[in-house]
């Protein structure tokens, strides 16, 4: 059984304060800017756990407070799941390659008929739905959906899709260095773009746990919960496997009362989006939104 406690205490520990916080000998930008800008979000928060051991407040399997970049005791309520109107909890999502501007316009339209969380589109499509008014919440995506570009390059895109109009921002970590084990630059990535996004826009974090071991969605978890991410977030939809009940529920038990998680990859009936949120997912991806929503009636 999975010990969340003792993988935190062997992910955040002591390091030497000459060491990069991105891992590596590197040089992804000149004169190593990202690590100024991670040192600047230091101020805020120490990375790893120093001194006396705080107990944890948010109700998280992993016991001692991890002293995230915010606190979210603090500052914001428990995660509240509705079952009875599962539409407040879906991205209404199209992110095909071959999605056209009449399948957005047609997404668009259904979002408005069902009152979804939000609409999820790729960066080319935000400035589309922008247009229309009556769209409340745009979800958009970055380093989608492999996560392996250069830090400067994902940093950007999330910039990109803020700057266009999308309020919040579904963001692939880099799975290969987190399987690497190297933890820190996973947590560069993501505290990176936290500080260079507006504070009110939400970031998702996506794991792609069909990828990870158990032991390795507990990391990525902490890592990306610690970093400030908003959600975690299970699939990008695009991998070997979608989301499971069971991984959510890992996935929750690890981040605790106070954090997103959001499940999608899959997801094409009521009962699905029920499992999930019972599991702990208080967010639901999917592109059978509308067929859910007819079944709901049913």
């Amino acid at each position: 059984m999975i010990n969340i406690k003792d993988i935190a205490l062997e992910i955040f520990e002591l390091r030497s304060d000459g060491e990069c916080l991105c891992g590596r000998d590197h040089e992804v930008w000149e004169k190593c800017e990202d690590c100024e800008v991670i040192r600047a979000a230091e101020q805020k928060s120490t990375y790893f756990i120093r001194g006396d051991i705080k107990k944890c407040n948010c109700g998280a399997a992993h016991d001692i407070c991890l002293d995230c970049i915010k606190c979210r005791v603090k500052k914001s309520n428990k995660v509240e799941y509705d079952l009875e109107n599962i539409n407040k909890h879906i991205d209404h999502t199209l992110l095909h390659a071959s999605a056209l501007e009449e399948d957005i316009e047609r997404l668009a339209d259904e979002y408005e008929k069902y009152n979804f969380k939000s609409i999820c589109v790729h960066p080319y499509y935000v400035s589309l739905l922008k247009k229309r008014k009556q769209i409340k919440n745009i979800c958009s995506v970055a380093g989608f959906p492999l996560g392996m570009n250069e830090l400067y390059i994902k940093v950007n895109e999330a910039l990109d899709c803020t700057r266009l109009g999308a309020k919040e921002v579904d963001f692939v970590i880099n799975i290969g260095a987190l399987k690497d084990g190297y933890y820190q630059t996973v947590f560069a990535e993501l505290i990176v773009i936290k500080v260079e996004i507006k504070s009110n826009i939400k970031l998702k974090a996506i794991i792609e746990t069909c990828l990870l071991t158990d032991e390795e969605i507990v990391i990525a978890s902490l890592i990306n919960k610690k970093a400030g991410a908003d959600f975690i977030k299970t699939s990008t939809g695009f991998s070997t496997k979608g989301a499971e009940a069971r991984t959510v529920k890992l996935i929750r038990d690890t981040v605790g009362d106070y954090m997103g998680v959001k499940a999608s990859g899959g997801i094409k009936t009521r009962q699905q989006v029920i499992d999930m949120m019972k599991a702990g997912a208080n967010r639901i991806g999917t592109s059978n939104s509308v067929a859910i929503m007819q079944e709901n009636k049913k």
